[in-house]
């Protein structure tokens, strides 16, 4: 992904043996269609869509080269017509995806794949690995982005990252959750991100005082001098320091940036270092603090009154603190075979894991009063949504609401065409900018990031009734 690597083997082992199955049994090209989804993990109440453009440089690159077949050859396990196929496949099926930064919710489609059987096996663990990682690192950024407030965050995961791509498309995907700027250069050098960063404790620590550091520093970045305050002494030492050094700057013209705060009670010193600048005459001086910052962490700074202007959020976004797993899968909803549909399900004693059957698609229902999202519509793509619009519950089927004056919108878009690209792929600035003005369409109280309040997806009629039936066993699926 825009490193020249050959992905076609980022699968699962199983996926290859499966795909020599089908070509043996002779189904391998019965069109089926797979739903990519999440479903419920821990606090989240919404996701943020990421990963598209990487998943689609993915698809368009998909192809076994001579290296890949003489290793699955010295295998010892696919059949020698196997290997023949794999050496012309490439995708020719048909993707839909929502776009990214949109709001997804559990069990809703994020991307659907219909393609023949065997290449829509092949591709299921590339694509989840695309996009849940980037879908939860985004939901992470944008979940602390909502407590810091946008433009305030600065993503800063790349030394605590779990390996390369990870710092990487970690990055990426925080731009697209909300985060302003990072400190990753080569993932600033990719997707033209701002690239954020002054000195570590070493800069000072390698001058004889903290003040001959600061002056240093200063010397060489007059316009934009960001002074890491407490390697010694936050409030007796380094704000004093970088108070001296602002003055001097100011004398000749130019106008330092502020101070960076990395340990201790955060809000108490803020509070402090902010009185002592505006008091030295340095109003304009940003508070800039890091040291293990998450969206809990911000609503609690919040509360105290701490004066913060910006944050640098590290290993808890990287990482996704407290969530490590999107629960992103994979399920088969429909094949086609002796010239017609047929729905497919997963039946499970768990309900979260029953799946949804069918072509769909996913409708965001808005209160045209408002403006503001009401509910969302998994339905059947064959189906017609007219109005007035009954929404019924997933489960509750006596909950209903009866809409008769909205804006509708379809979510998912088509990206691949019998195996083209046919999507015109926004920038990350766009993303990102969608991903706000979207969230703008929810009320708070579907924000909050404690106990939340639970959106409405609902199934449609049709959707449902197909649902029931194949539950019930009364499905003509054989």
């Amino acid at each position: 992904m825009n490193d020249g690597r050959n992905l076609t083997l980022l699968t699962d082992f199983y996926q290859l043996t499966m795909m020599n199955g089908y070509l043996k049994s002779g189904i391998y090209d019965e069109v089926a269609t797979f739903d990519l989804f999440f479903r419920q993990r821990g606090q989240i109440n919404y996701a943020v869509a990421a990963g598209l453009q990487q998943a689609i440089e993915y698809i368009r690159d998909l192809h076994f080269s001579d290296g890949d077949i003489q290793y699955l050859r010295s295998l010892n396990t696919f059949t020698e017509d196997f290997l023949e196929y794999c050496k012309n496949m490439r995708f020719t099926g048909d993707i839909y995806s929502v776009r990214e930064g949109e709001i997804v919710f559990p069990m809703e489609p994020i991307m659907i794949v219909r393609a023949p059987l065997i290449e829509a096996q092949l591709i299921e663990t590339a694509l989840l690995t695309i996009i849940s990682h980037q879908t939860l690192i985004a939901t992470k950024a944008s979940r602390v982005t909502t407590a810091a407030g946008e433009g305030k965050v600065v993503e800063f995961g790349l030394r605590r990252a779990q390996g390369p791509d990870a710092g990487i498309y970690g990055s990426r995907a925080s731009i697209i959750g909300g985060a302003c700027a990072t400190s990753n250069v080569l993932a600033a050098q990719m997707f033209d991100i701002v690239p954020k960063g002054t000195h570590s404790h070493s800069w000072v620590l390698s001058y004889p005082t903290e003040l001959d550091a600061f002056n240093a520093f200063a010397d060489i970045y007059p316009d934009s001098c960001l002074l890491l305050v407490d390697t010694y002494d936050t409030l007796r030492s380094g704000v004093p320091n970088a108070i001296k050094v602002f003055d001097r700057l100011k004398k000749e013209g130019h106008k330092p940036l502020g101070i960076r705060l990395d340990s201790g009670d955060l809000a108490y010193l803020s509070k402090k270092a902010r009185k002592m600048l505006d008091e030295a005459g340095h109003t304009e001086a940003v508070i800039f603090v890091s040291n293990d910052i998450d969206e809990n962490l911000v609503n609690s700074l919040n509360e105290q009154g701490a004066k913060i202007d910006m944050y640098g959020v590290g290993t808890k976004l990287i990482t996704s603190d407290g969530m490590p797993s999107l629960g992103g899968v994979y399920k088969l909803a429909e094949i086609e075979r002796d010239g017609r549909a047929v729905p497919r399900i997963k039946k499970s004693d768990s309900i979260e894991k029953i799946t949804n059957p069918g072509f769909k698609t996913v409708y965001r229902i808005y209160e045209k009063s408002t403006g503001k999202a009401f509910a969302d519509l998994i339905a059947l793509k064959s189906e017609q949504i007219g109005k007035p619009l009954t929404l019924t519950h997933e489960t509750e089927r006596w909950k209903k609401t009866v809409l008769e004056d909205y804006d509708i919108k379809e979510l998912l878009v088509k990206v691949f065409e019998k195996g083209e690209c046919v999507y015109d792929v926004p920038t990350l600035k766009e993303s990102s900018q969608y991903r706000r003005q979207s969230l703008d369409k929810f009320w708070d109280e579907y924000k909050r990031l404690v106990n939340p309040h639970i959106y409405k997806v609902d199934l449609s009629d049709g959707l449902y009734a197909l649902k029931q039936s194949m539950l019930l066993g009364n499905d003509d699926t054989k």
